[in-house]
C-alpha cells in the first residue's frame, strides 16, 4: 500500500511539472474548477452515495438488532457510532461512506440481512467500520484528485490550452494531452491497486474488531455465491457502486486487473491465515 502511494505521488509530481510547462495559465482555471468539484464530492459524498443507492437512514425502532450490532462493534473499534442506512435490494451487499469518523454511515441491503447469520453480519459490519477507522473515503478521494485532472485534460485539454490562440513558440497542447493520457491510465491502475490493498486492510481490521476472521470469510463466500442468483436488472442498477461494496457485482479474469477488490478466494485465504495466527497466539 505504501509503495503504491509513493508511485502515485511520484507520478503526480511529474504530471504537475508537465501541466505547468504546457498549460500555463489554463492550469489555474482547471485546478480551481476540479478542486471545487472534489470539495463538493468530499463534503457531500455520504449524502450523494446514499441517494444514488436509494438508501435511507433507519432508526433504532425500525432495526434494533442492526443498530445494536453497529453500536457494539463501533465501541470495540473505538469509533463514534455511525448512522445506519438500509437499501431495499435483493443484492446482498454493504458499504460505508462519509468523509470522517464523525460523519460516517454504514449501509446494508435487505438482501444481506436475509442472507447472513449474526456472526457473519458482525464480520461484514466490522469490515465496514474498519474502512471508517482507516478514513478510506478521504484517502481515495485525495488519491484520485490529479487523476481526475488528467482525465479532464484528455477530454477537454484544448480548451484549457487556449485553443488556436496559443503562442507559436509554445509547446503544442497535444503534448499535454498525451502526457495526461499516460498519467490517467497509469494512475487508474495504481488507484485500483491501492483500493484492493485497502480492502485487504479492511478485512484484517474488521476481523480484529469482531475477533472472528472465520465469520467474515464465511460471509464473503456466501455473498459471492449469491451473486449469480441476483436478477440482471438489480445488477445493472447497482454496478456503478462496485467500489463501495464489500464484494463487487461483476468479475472475471480480464477484469481483475481493473477491479477495486481482490478476488474473494485470496481474501478468504488471508482471513484463514489470520485465524490460525490468532489461535496460535491464544494457545501460547
Amino acid at each position: 500500500m505504501v509503495l503504491t502511494m509513493v508511485l502515485l505521488f511520484v507520478l503526480y509530481l511529474v504530471f504537475a511539472g508537465a501541466l505547468v510547462a504546457y498549460l500555463g495559465g489554463g492550469l489555474l482555471l482547471m485546478a480551481v474548477f476540479i478542486g471545487g468539484f472534489s470539495l463538493v464530492q468530499y463534503f457531500f459524498s455520504d449524502r450523494l452515495t446514499l441517494w444514488s443507492m436509494g438508501a435511507r437512514e433507519v432508526s433504532e425502532d425500525e432495526y434494533p438488532h442492526l443498530h445494536g450490532t453497529v453500536g457494539r462493534l463501533a465501541q470495540g473499534a473505538d469509533l463514534p457510532k455511525p448512522a445506519v442506512a438500509v437499501v431495499d435490494s435483493r443484492v446482498p451487499n454493504a458499504f460505508a461512506t462519509g468523509r470522517s469518523k464523525n460523519s460516517a454511515v454504514v449501509c446494508v441491503t435487505t438482501g444481506l440481512l436475509d442472507t447472513l447469520n449474526d456472526e457473519e453480519l458482525d464480520g461484514v459490519l466490522a469490515h465496514e467500520l474498519a474502512h471508517v477507522k482507516h478514513r478510506d473515503m478521504a484517502v481515495m478521494t485525495i488519491a484520485s484528485f490529479l487523476s481526475t485532472i488528467a482525465f479532464v485534460i484528455v477530454r477537454w485539454g484544448w480548451l484549457f490550452g487556449g485553443g488556436r490562440e496559443r503562442n507559436q513558440n509554445s509547446a503544442p497542447i497535444w503534448v499535454a494531452i498525451v502526457v495526461s493520457l499516460v498519467v490517467w491510465v497509469v494512475s487508474y491502475l495504481l488507484i485500483r491497486a491501492l483500493s484492493r490493498y485497502r480492502e485487504y486492510a479492511a478485512d484484517r481490521g474488521g476481523a480484529l474488531i469482531s475477533g472472528n476472521p472465520a465469520a467474515l470469510a464465511s460471509a464473503l463466500l456466501k455473498i459471492d455465491g449469491r451473486m449469480d442468483r441476483v436478477p440482471t436488472e438489480d445488477m445493472r442498477e447497482q454496478a456503478e457502486m462496485n467500489a463501495f461494496f464489500i464484494i463487487p457485482l461483476s468479475g472475471g479474469t480480464l477484469t481483475r486487473l481493473f477491479s477495486t477488490h481482490p478476488p474473494t478466494e485470496k481474501r478468504v485465504e488471508r482471513l484463514r491465515a489470520l485465524e490460525r495466527e490468532m489461535e496460535s497466539r491464544a494457545s501460547a
